[in-house]
């Protein structure tokens, strides 16, 4: 399948390792322009140079803080100043801190608040205006399945992801006219660092092996399996793409049929 996205240009969000590394390669496979965002300016180059060996794309390492909204503004200008555009933003961040309700201080949700909600809103902010001036672009939002049926002993995610959600269902909703999508992609359990952290903690808190964790989620999995990175980013490259000019406003899980819900 042909998903006509050679030569467009991405903004990928923390995309040095996991999901939004998994992103960048199959956005970069299909010739997509890569301005690759990550905190760690290390992992990220090397990154890059794995990218760029593999694939022969075009690929603008962006070190910085997506939690920092000069720092995102810094780098969207930047990229800019490379590319000449940016056509697909994809917003993803590290997920905020597990723990219940009286274990998160005031400070631990004003961070949460910033990287998980309003470096949304900053990157696309920087990014909308010049999609909608050319009448097309897709911004796709890295949620979790907490959306939809939240998890136990992740506050944070459950309350700041669902508030992503609604924040892209609205913009959907305002810029379809101008040819630009809004969607979310929601992983399940899925084999990366920060399902290896859930993991740990989880062990500790309830003081099992972290084997004995991921046991359960399988059993909890119809598919009886965690995830892989790349099964998630084919969605991606697929929303991206011109044959999804048609999906907006959706949220869809990657998530082996964890959730129970019908919608």
């Amino acid at each position: 399948m042909d998903l006509g996205l050679k030569g467009k240009v991405a903004f990928v969000a923390a995309g040095s390792k996991g999901l939004g590394r998994a992103i960048a390669e199959e956005l970069a496979a299909e010739g997509v322009l890569l301005a690759l965002n990550a905190r760690g300016e290390e992992a990220l180059n090397a990154t890059k140079n794995d990218i760029v060996k593999t694939c022969g794309v075009d690929v603008l390492a962006l070190p910085g803080d997506v939690a920092n909204p000069a720092a995102v503004d810094a780098m969207i200008a930047a990229a800019i100043a490379h590319f000449g555009r940016i056509d697909i933003l994809v917003t993803n961040a590290a997920g905020p801190p597990s723990g219940a309700f009286e274990t998160l201080s005031p400070d631990t949700w004003k961070a949460a608040v910033d990287t998980t909600l309003l470096s949304v809103v900053s990157l696309t902010r920087g990014i909308l205006p010049g999609m909608k001036e050319r009448r097309w672009g897709r911004i796709i939002n890295v949620t979790s399945i907490a959306v939809k049926q939240p998890v136990h002993g992740l506050m944070l995610s459950n309350s700041l992801r669902s508030a992503v959600t609604g924040f892209a269902k609205t913009l959907a909703n305002e810029t379809a006219t101008f040819g630009v999508t809004v969607n979310n992609i929601l992983p399940g359990y899925t084999r990366t660092d920060r399902v290896e952290d859930l993991s740990a903690a989880t062990a500790a808190r309830e003081n099992i092996t972290q084997g004995e964790v991921v046991a359960r989620w399988e059993s909890e999995i119809p598919i009886g399996r965690l995830g892989e990175p790349r099964e998630f980013a084919a969605l991606a490259a697929f929303l991206a793409s011109e044959r999804a000019s048609y999906i907006t406003g959706a949220s869809i899980a990657v998530d082996g049929g964890w959730i129970r819900g019908l919608y």
